[in-house]
């Protein structure tokens, strides 16, 4: 592939000087907050589902959970990640040419819809079919608000304003786990049912919002039906701008960061629900008795019990150190080269994950969660920073939609052999069955017990408290080695990236 100056015509690849930490928040307009208010109503919504997907897919039948191997919840996270991270390649064009007011209203519509199938139809296709509907609805929806935020946002403020908007989003992304940990308490539909009522917010968003750079959108599109200017079909032009190196190289070395992203909100919290005893922490904090107080349960996702964290609450800790120190990680990224701060924070995600398979200590997970979150700060909002950047004129909102094509093909991978992996090494559910097998139980009755409740019939055919028995399981098996896998693929990623910043350094010196 050619580096030549003739392959980057229009992408501006310089790093401009940022301004400092304040001056960038006053410099800020009422539009940025406007879709920072959006995406945080939308990810109230959409985490709701996401942090308890995998524990709804995996519980019984018997108590209101979809009762499906891990197996079949890989291939609805396949073709949910795969639907909702290449839908925004094409959106996103139209985006910029039908505008963004428009398309953020028919997302918000689809994904209304989604919600109210997987609360109508509890059943695999009809959770299937939901996150389908809730995966393209998410494709449209984001190019329109991240397009609105690069035109309303100057090359001098991007680095705060990326972080600053990646915190709101994430005060979305805590409370939407929340909601699900006392809404599934009650029964599984009442999660779909709250989130639909929940990102119906949008619509009063929308009556207050005006897009920025309307008039230049529209004036393009009077000089291409008057044919003085000439405008490529949207698939031609996408093409055209996916094939320069700049984007395909960064396409292919994100890609693995994303597989151990994914994992995180995917297979974590089954993990969690499995093998570790959070109730350490509630004892650590409250005593043994736990906590009655309704404050401390909500916020710190713990059960009604208030004797152990709910896998949500665990997870939440990601979302919450996102929301209240993003923009100081944000303001000490602003001073190196956006793709040394993408490395560190890759490298500090692949220790978070071997700690994960290393124990299951409760306060190690806490800390493994919190070394996570600190790499995805330094990673995450300046994927969107950096392409946000580069991206020629009137193609803002088409590239923050290549954003997603490394999250595409990582979550997509993920999403099928994330649970697979996990189901080989780590599956509670298989260990029992095999355990039942060698205490004494028939094959016969080890084959008719439903899924998601061999561990219960194995407590109760044992006699054993349940604790020792997942002791037993955890100590007899090599549980870590599915979280270690996952780290070497994330170590891929991180040479990959080292690489591609060492090129476009080159490339800009050129």
């Amino acid at each position: 592939m050619s580096d030549s100056k003739d392959a980057y015509a229009g992408n501006d690849l310089r790093e401009v000087k940022q301004l400092g930490m304040w001056a960038s928040i006053a410099s800020l307009s009422y539009i940025f907050w406007i879709v920072g208010g959006m995406e945080l109503v939308e990810r109230i919504a959409y985490y709701g589902v996401k942090a308890s997907a995998g524990l709804y897919a995996k519980a019984p039948v018997s108590e209101g959970g979809l009762g499906i191997s891990l197996n079949d919840y890989g291939i609805i996270i396949a073709l949910w990640a795969l639907m909702q991270t290449f839908v925004p390649v094409f959106t996103g064009g139209i985006s910029d040419r039908v505008g963004y007011k428009e398309t953020i209203f028919v997302s918000t519509l689809i994904k209304i819809s989604g919600y109210l199938v997987m609360a109508f139809f509890p059943n695999f296709y009809g959770f299937l079919f939901g996150a389908i509907l809730l995966a393209g609805g998410t494709g449209i929806f984001k190019p329109g608000i991240q397009g609105t935020l690069v035109l309303s946002t100057g090359r001098q403020n991007t680095s705060m304003a990326w972080g600053i908007f990646y915190q709101v989003v994430n005060i979305g992304g805590f409370l939407g786990p929340l909601v699900a940990v006392h809404m599934r308490q009650l029964s599984w539909d009442n999660v779909f049912y709250a989130c639909a009522a929940i990102i119906s917010f949008n619509f009063l968003f929308l009556l207050a919002y005006k897009e920025p750079g309307k008039e230049e959108r529209l004036e393009r599109n009077r000089k291409i039906k008057s044919g003085e200017i000439q405008q490529q079909a949207l698939w031609r032009d996408a093409l055209h701008e996916l094939k320069k190196p700049v984007v395909i190289y960064y396409m292919l070395v994100f890609a693995g960061f994303w597989f151990l992203f994914n994992s995180l909100f995917d297979v974590l919290p089954i993990h969690i629900a499995e093998w570790v005893d959070t109730s350490v922490i509630v004892t650590s904090l409250f005593g043994p008795e736990g906590t009655s107080n309704g404050f401390f349960q909500f916020w710190l996702g713990l059960d009604n019990t208030g004797t152990k964290v709910m896998p949500e609450g665990m997870l939440n800790l990601n979302a919450g150190m996102i929301m209240t120190t993003c923009f100081l990680v944000a303001a000490l990224t602003a001073k190196y080269r956006i793709t040394t701060a993408m490395l560190g924070g890759c490298l500090l995600s692949i220790f978070a994950f071997v700690l994960i398979g290393a124990t299951n200590a409760a306060w190690m997970i806490v800390l493994a969660i919190a070394m996570f979150s600190f790499g995805e700060m330094m990673i995450s909002p300046k994927k969107n920073e950096f392409m946000g950047n580069i991206a020629p004129e009137g193609k803002k909102a088409m590239y923050l939609g290549f954003v997603m094509l490394p999250q595409g093909i990582g979550w997509t991978l993920e999403g099928y052999f994330g649970p697979k992996l996990y189901e080989m090494y780590a599956s509670k559910e298989i260990f029992s069955l095999e355990l039942l097998s060698q205490r004494g139980m028939s094959a016969a009755d080890v084959s008719a017990i439903p899924q998601g409740e061999a561990f219960s019939t194995l407590v109760t055919y044992t006699g054993e408290p349940a604790q020792e028995l997942t002791t037993l399981l955890y100590n007899t098996h090599n549980i870590g080695m599915a979280w270690y896998i996952i780290a070497a693929i994330g170590t891929i990623s991180a040479v990959g990236i080292y690489l591609y910043g060492k090129w476009l350094l080159k490339l800009q010196r050129a």
